[in-house]
């Protein structure tokens, strides 16, 4: 990470190279695979579990000038289409001495310095904590956690390294005591849309059981959760 004045604002995304992965990589790679299935594709005809028979029996039937064309096309297509969703998913971090905006699909959310406790990386979740130990974001992605800390403690954030709550979750189990009313028929909720790998409905839940004073991490798709010592207004 290149010097830096004292208070200026510090970025930790994915850089160019992860642009230039996306938008040329994924495509490539696509073409490539829908070359390389389009030379077995009527092995592939012959697979009843295998999706997109008619396509393969197809490109089977077409002459080679024709079909390697169409199936590169087609994984090409496909490849972009990943890089469009790789694109939206990603997170940028700007962290400044005051405020840190946690930006996503278009999307940013400013939090205040004086409202965050602690900062940690969970995983591969950027989480910040409140006051009262809740959790003011809760954000997946690929960024490097030595960077992160770097940015942060730069701007004099109180990085503390791991989750000091980490000892008080207890892992979910449905009619469990000891949770908020309401509270279990979400983590049920949340149970399938984590099974279901169903991501933004899985934030929504997790959101939810934020405001009955529930913080929840995931461990695979098992549910560990911990109450707020004071749950959140509103």
């Amino acid at each position: 990470m290149t010097a830096r004045q004292p208070g200026e604002d510090v970025v930790v995304d994915g850089g160019r190279g992860e642009l230039v992965l996306m938008w040329a990589g994924f495509p490539l790679l696509g073409a490539g695979l829908g070359a390389g299935l389009t030379a077995v594709s009527g092995w592939i005809a012959g697979l009843a579990w295998f999706p997109f028979q008619g396509l393969f029996e197809l490109l089977d039937r077409w002459p080679d000038d024709r079909a390697y064309p169409i199936g590169a096309g087609v994984g090409l297509l496909g490849g972009l289409f990943l890089a469009v969703v790789a694109v939206r998913e990603r997170l940028t971090v700007t962290v400044g001495h005051r405020t840190v905006r946690l930006h996503r699909d278009g999307h940013g959310r400013d939090l205040a310095r004086a409202d965050v406790a602690g900062v940690f990386v969970d995983g591969k979740a950027l989480v910040l904590l409140d006051t009262a130990g809740g959790e003011l974001a809760r954000e997946k992605s690929d960024l490097d956690a030595e960077r992160l800390q770097e940015a942060f403690t730069r701007q004099g954030w109180p990085w503390t390294g791991q989750d000091p709550h980490r000892d008080a979750y207890r892992r979910w189990v449905e009619g469990l005591p000891g949770l908020p009313s309401g509270a279990d028929a979400l983590l049920r909720a949340r149970q399938r849309a984590l099974d279901g790998g169903h991501d933004a409905e899985t934030r929504e839940l997790h959101g939810e059981l934020a405001r009955l004073g529930v913080v929840v991490r995931d461990e695979g798709k098992r549910q560990y959760w911990r109450l707020v010592a004071s749950p959140p207004p509103g």
